[in-house]
């Protein structure tokens, strides 16, 4: 289900804390990440459906600046390559990316995930029927998540990603889907 940000008291205020922490810090030197003040606020949870595998997940992971190890293990499992079924630890930083940018365009739901972890096998083989596909892909790290938010185009995703500048963004319009990933700032 999609929500309103104005129908959320708790994210309006937690929108205003963050935006209020950068916009002080912002007269200084220094300008707070969203990211950052996911830690200071409280539980961080997602939903997600693959569209590969059909599976579901709702969970959350972190609590305050405490990661759920039972969770990290459920969305790892989640997100395993789908091809070859292996999994890789996925990096708590792309988890908070993702909520840092639901709470940014104001909207719950649920996350539509065509790609997260990549064996180097899977990832070979679509180097060679894909154009786009980085050879040494931070998919294949746990790093990178190739997704999609019903009810917000994909355009808006990029452009909330692209101004957080919290990691890669990649997005594929043809394909519909925006590429994310918790490597250094970077934009395609």
């Amino acid at each position: 289900m999609v929500t309103d940000k104005s129908l959320d008291p708790q994210l309006s205020r937690r929108s205003f804390l963050c935006k209020s922490t950068q916009i002080a810090l912002g007269l200084g030197v220094v300008s707070v990440p969203s990211i950052s003040c996911a830690k200071a606020l409280g539980k961080r949870s997602l939903s997600f459906v693959h569209t590969r595998t059909q599976q579901e997940l709702t969970l959350t992971y972190a609590w305050g600046q405490a990661y759920n190890p039972r969770a990290l293990a459920q969305i790892s499992q989640f997100l395993r390559d789908y091809q070859t079924g292996q999994t890789h630890p996925i990096d708590p930083k792309l988890l908070d990316i993702l909520w840092a940018i639901q709470g940014e365009m104001g909207r719950k739901g649920v996350y539509e995930v065509i790609s997260g972890f990549r064996s180097p096998q899977t990832n070979r083989k679509l180097r060679r029927t894909s154009s786009g596909v980085a050879g040494h892909s931070l998919h294949m790290q746990g790093k990178a998540v190739d997704i999609r938010f019903p009810g917000i185009d994909t355009d808006q995703i990029h452009q909330c990603a692209v101004e957080m500048r919290t990691g890669g963004v990649g997005y594929y319009a043809k394909a519909d889907f925006v590429h994310l990933d918790s490597g250094q700032y970077r934009t395609w």
